[in-house]
């Protein structure tokens, strides 16, 4: 029995023991540019696009060699039955060996190349290769938006976690004031309903903190997911939001060439390009085809001899083909008309497309420049809502000042923390959405 026990408590034993470790690997310590590493290798969505790209490049070398010669080879033996011959009529038939042999063979081989193609296969290598740019484009632009995913998850959790520590400063802050108060009412120097109302506002404070625990839990979800990491992952922040930002002067150049270099004004035009080389394509097909093309092989028996001859022989040739489609002059009218108007359209598009980035851009270098202003004010409200606090904190115990008095001047001071993180986060949220903006993330 003893040693039934035994090997029960130390099996529970390792089991205890191995569950540090196992908590351990699920704890991820992440500075931003791990965050941004490990989405550019593990995002499922950025490896979709990179295999898109991949497919491409493949399409671009396939359109290259098809300017190689064509090379072909074949052969066939057919063995024929005899020959039924009739001379006065159905009735009277016999039959002989197919002349000069039942047997024939054929082995060969032939060739070509394009000479000349009025453009049309220059064009399609063309094509490809925009749309290979367009590709790295779009895997670019994907990425910066997943990024942008992953950095506004990383600076939420950042906020909500600064944010717990505010909370559970106050609860403290209200613990203790409960307790104070309600020596105070023992000694009948307050009321019951300011120690009541101390109580309530501290389990509002506890419902408050739970709530926050449940948004981080949800913010750390969400960058899982984009990070590809286990569903109970816990990331732990190594970055803080108070660090140094850049100064808006120094993104003025990145604003102003915003319409230049953002995604969406970038992506419209190789569309724009794609468009100008498929009407060189269609105009190359007004044009003839000049082909260059040879043929060499064996045959049997010898048919270029009357009557054939049982022999086999070999012979080749060399020449030129041209051809030149008539129905191109209409077919073709209405497709280089139609892709005019597109670029047209594309065009004016685009026109609309910078305004837009360039707009964005400046709304949000105003919203970045008014964030850091708001830094500045609240670093210096909360010194000023302390000082209150302890002020009006004496007062009330002293019993020169109200309850109500006093709890405004916690929420104050607790308000006072919450903006200074709120806009601190803000900041760099902004930042990083200029940058997304114009084409840098």
């Amino acid at each position: 029995m003893k040693s039934i026990v035994k090997q029960a408590l130390t099996a529970l034993s390792a089991i205890v023991f191995s569950l540090p470790s196992f908590a351990q690997d699920s704890i991820y310590k992440m500075s931003l540019q791990d965050v941004l590493q490990l989405a550019k290798q593990k995002n499922r969505q950025i490896s979709i696009s990179q295999t898109e790209e991949d497919a491409v490049n493949a399409e671009l070398r396939d359109a290259k060699i098809s300017k190689l010669p064509y090379v072909g080879i074949n052969g066939s033996y057919q063995r024929f039955s005899k020959v039924t011959l009739y001379d006065g009529g159905l009735s009277d038939g016999h039959s002989i060996t197919r002349p000069p042999t039942a047997n024939s063979a054929a082995l060969g081989m032939e060739s070509s190349i394009t000479i000349f193609a009025g453009g049309r296969q220059n064009a399609a290598i063309r094509e490809q290769q925009i749309r290979k740019d367009l590709a790295s484009l779009n895997t670019l632009d994907l990425s910066g938006n997943i990024f942008l995913q992953a950095i506004s998850a990383y600076l939420n959790i950042i906020r909500l976690t600064e944010q717990d520590t505010v909370i559970t400063e106050q609860i403290r802050r209200a613990e203790t004031r409960v307790k104070n108060i309600d020596a105070l009412f023992r000694n009948q120097r307050v009321t019951r309903s300011d120690l009541l109302r101390a109580q309530l506002i501290l389990d509002n404070q506890r419902l408050s903190r739970e709530q926050n625990e449940n948004d981080l839990a949800i913010a750390i979800t969400r960058l899982n997911v984009l990070l590809d990491l286990p569903e109970h992952a816990q990331i732990i922040p190594t970055d803080s939001v108070s660090g140094e930002k850049p100064s808006t002067t120094s993104l003025a150049t990145l604003v102003s060439n915003a319409h230049e270099t953002s995604y969406a004004v970038l992506r419209s035009q190789q569309q724009q390009k794609l468009l100008e080389n498929r009407i060189k394509a269609i105009r190359g097909a007004y044009l003839p085809t000049l082909q260059a093309f040879s043929a060499y092989g064996i045959n049997y028996p010898n048919q270029f001899m009357f009557p054939p001859v049982d022999q086999a022989l070999s012979v080749g040739f060399i020449g030129i083909r041209a051809q030149y489609a008539l129905s191109s002059i209409y077919h073709n009218k209405d497709k280089e008309k139609a892709a005019k108007i597109r670029l047209s359209a594309l065009q004016t598009q685009e026109s609309a497309i910078r305004d837009d980035a360039n707009q964005e851009a400046n709304a949000l270098h105003i919203k970045y420049n008014e964030s850091l202003h708001r830094i500045t004010v609240a670093e210096s409200s909360i010194a000023q809502a302390s000082a209150n606090y302890k002020i009006v904190s004496a007062k009330y115990f002293n019993q020169l000042a109200l309850l109500t008095d006093l709890l405004d001047a916690d929420n104050l001071y607790l308000e006072s923390k919450y903006n200074l993180i709120r806009s601190q986060t803000d900041a760099l949220a902004f930042y990083y959405r200029l940058l997304y903006t114009t084409g840098k993330l």
